[in-house]
């Protein structure tokens, strides 16, 4: 007789909670520290070897629930972008545009082979080339409104909807070649030339992303031949007996309206208008959030909408989100809480001296390993480079290791941003998608350990090859 026993995991607001509540006991477990800062060419960084204990600053009851807020303040921005997207987005929706761009794709899929081989792989290259070159990471979010509905109407869940852009960006961003919030800082506080050692770079994007493109490509074949192995099946299954999916899915019409064409490309031109931006003239988020907002107004209008539709599908749209606000202010406020109880210097000083070895590479390796431990807590590429970069450059000549092997071990130690439950833009990305964490992790974990793996083998050559 098999006894089964049902393990019921929290929902993700309630694992965000308890994960604050960790880090507060933490506070009250790891002894107060700080390194001194310096601004170096409008950059703060860490002096090396000027970690000093301080008193620390256990985070009592009221600091955790202070925590949220100051994280809602923290992330004003990126929940700002959300809420303006989401309600710009769903102006977009409102017109038919987007319906009848999913029947178009979905009539396509059905009639070329090409067309069912290339989307993935094309669509996940797309995104991990923008997280390699201009470090595209929060632009991600519009694009889980537009793929999960594409990807439950081409047969596969919500889970291929996500991780085409989730995956493609964060996998670019950690093996990134070009990306100037974490390679072009290190490399700048590491006294070496900007996006130096890019040959190198660029193998390792290719290979990391080849991973990413198999991985997401063969559970999408396997999720499209038996539909109840997906993680969020029941989810996915009261998605398509909604009338909205029904009727998405039916009636298919290969023909564009005119107006459905001209909003699609008002749609296309706002993406160049976005690479544009940010390549070349160094847009963040309040630029990017006003672009969307005027696309979504142009979209309206051209799409035939009337002034108090348009108001009605933007506060609709936003309103949707609040729970992807909540969350990603909670994922902030980890950082409060570990920062304002002066742990996280802390934390940086202990694991110092375990990147010492008798071998470069194994020190390389343990390197990478202390650089996603530290991501957990700081899962800014810059904010990360600015904290440890610092510290690393110098120990990388104590240990033998090249300083440009030591950014590389910092880069890929942001291959844990695709799963850790601290980072904004993975949690916002998952609520908008409306795939819980806990699924979303669960599915995810043999990629990460596949990439720890990749990682600890990219890290042999460089000191094969004297990488400099």
């Amino acid at each position: 007789m098999k006894i089964k026993i049902k393990i019921k995991v929290p929902n993700t607001y309630l694992l965000i909670f308890l994960l604050l509540v960790f880090i507060a006991l933490l506070t009250w477990i790891i002894p107060g520290g700080e390194y001194e800062r310096t601004v170096i060419e409008g950059r703060e960084v860490v002096v090396p070897g000027s970690f000093k204990f301080t008193q620390s600053d256990p985070q009592g009851l009221f600091d955790l629930f202070m925590a949220p807020i100051k994280g809602f303040k923290e992330a004003a921005l990126i929940i700002g972008f959300i809420l303006f997207v989401g309600g710009s987005f769903n102006i977009l929706t409102s017109t038919g545009a987007i319906d009848s761009l999913i029947k178009r794709l979905l009539i396509l899929h059905r009639r070329s082979n090409f067309m069912r081989s290339a989307f993935i792989p094309l669509l996940v290259f797309l995104f991990s080339f923008g997280g390699a070159t201009f470090g595209m990471n929060e632009e991600i979010i519009p694009f889980v409104l537009i793929l999960v509905p594409i990807s439950l109407a081409l047969g596969y869940d919500s889970i291929v909807g996500v991780a085409i852009p989730l995956i493609g960006a964060h996998i670019g961003f950690a093996s990134a070649y070009l990306n100037p919030f974490n390679v072009g800082i290190a490399q700048g506080i590491a006294g070496l030339p900007l996006f130096s050692g890019i040959g190198y770079r660029i193998i390792c994007w290719i290979i990391s992303t080849i991973i990413a493109v198999l991985f997401i490509s063969f559970y999408a074949r396997k999720v499209l031949n038996k539909p109840t192995i997906s993680p969020v099946y029941d989810l996915d299954r009261e998605r398509r007996a909604s009338e909205d999916f029904q009727e998405l899915t039916g009636n298919l019409n290969p023909n564009l309206h005119i107006k459905h064409k001209l909003v699609l490309i008002i749609f296309a031109l706002s993406l160049v208008g976005l690479v544009v931006g940010v390549i070349k003239f160094k847009w963040f988020i309040e630029e990017i959030s006003a672009l969307f907002l005027i696309m979504g107004l142009l979209a309206g209008l051209v799409g035939g909408l009337k002034t108090d539709e348009i108001i009605k599908s933007f506060i609709n749209g936003a309103k949707d989100l609040v729970g992807t606000s909540i969350i990603v202010a909670l994922a902030r406020a980890t950082l409060v809480i570990s920062r304002e109880g002066k742990i996280i210097d802390t934390i940086l000083y202990g694991l110092t001296p375990f990147v010492g070895s008798s071998s470069p590479i194994f020190s390389a390796q343990k390197m990478f390993i202390v650089q996603s431990i530290i991501n957990f807590f700081v899962h800014s590429g810059s904010g990360q480079a600015a904290l440890t970069m610092p510290i690393m450059a110098p120990l990388a000549d104590l240990t033998g290791v090249s300083r440009q092997t030591a950014i590389l071990a910092f880069q890929l130690g942001e291959y844990t941003n695709i799963i850790i439950p601290t980072s904004a833009v993975t949690m916002g990305a998952l609520t908008m998608a409306k795939v819980p964490w806990e699924r979303w992790a669960r599915w995810v974990l043999p990629l990460m350990i596949i990439l720890f793996i990749l990682g600890f083998i990219l890290l042999i050559f460089p000191f094969l090859i004297n990488y400099q």
